[in-house]
């Protein structure tokens, strides 16, 4: 291989956020355990194996929380892959606002600094959102280190892929509440040895066959 084709080589980690709860948009689940998906989450996650189907994936990585492996399982039946629990995609740890209303949390003023600067705030006896984008990033960075040339999927929740999907487009964390990210949508960062960039974001529909590793 020659200089020029090495440094064409790619690889494709697909950041793609579970499906819907009972209790999405409700509430801050965080890592509380035995939050599973609702029928909806469910058909949605059967929605995703299927626009992956045309891809080749080498390897299917998901966070430890219930909703994530759920999500994560059509795919890992239709690929033929096991679901590799990875701890650096867990939902970020909200601490004592775990289980908190939304409602209610909107009413703090300590709320306005998560959504107007969160580079400076964490989460009472929690994690502050610099360390849970630096734990994603490190994380996504050294799956495609482990799986170069190749397409991987891993299913993680919707702060952590912001702020994933913040860095690698270059946006302040300050400003990485205006990314949206929904349930079951699929993005995909694309890591080259002159860099790396988003290839797509937030995408809900349609086939992701075209998603392929230049070789």
């Amino acid at each position: 291989m020659t200089q020029a084709e090495e440094a064409q080589k790619s690889t494709i980690v697909l950041l793609i956020r579970h499906g819907q709860t009972p209790t999405t948009g409700q509430v801050l689940p965080g890592r509380t355990p035995g939050l599973h998906l609702s029928d909806q989450g469910h058909a949605q996650a059967t929605d995703v194996s299927g626009r992956l189907a045309g891809l080749e994936l080498a390897a299917l990585y998901a966070s430890p929380m219930e909703r994530a492996q759920e999500t994560a399982a059509p795919t890992s039946k239709s690929h033929n892959l096991e679901i590799l629990t990875e701890q650096g995609l867990v939902e970020c740890d909200f601490g004592q606002w775990t289980g908190q209303k939304l409602l209610d949390l909107n009413k703090l003023e300590e709320w306005k600094e998560v959504q107007k600067s969160p580079s400076t705030f964490r989460f009472p006896e929690g994690e502050s959102f610099v360390e849970m984008q630096n734990r994603m990033v490190t994380t996504v960075e050294q799956l495609a280190h482990r799986h170069e040339g190749e397409v991987i999927a891993a299913f993680s929740h919707a702060d952590t892929i912001k702020a994933a999907v913040a860095y690698f487009v270059g946006t302040p964390l300050d400003l990485f509440q205006k990314i949206h990210i929904d349930t079951a949508s699929i993005s995909a960062v694309e890591f080259q040895s002159t860099g790396t960039r988003m290839l797509v974001t937030n995408s809900r529909t349609g086939s992701l066959e075209y998603l392929r590793p230049q070789q």
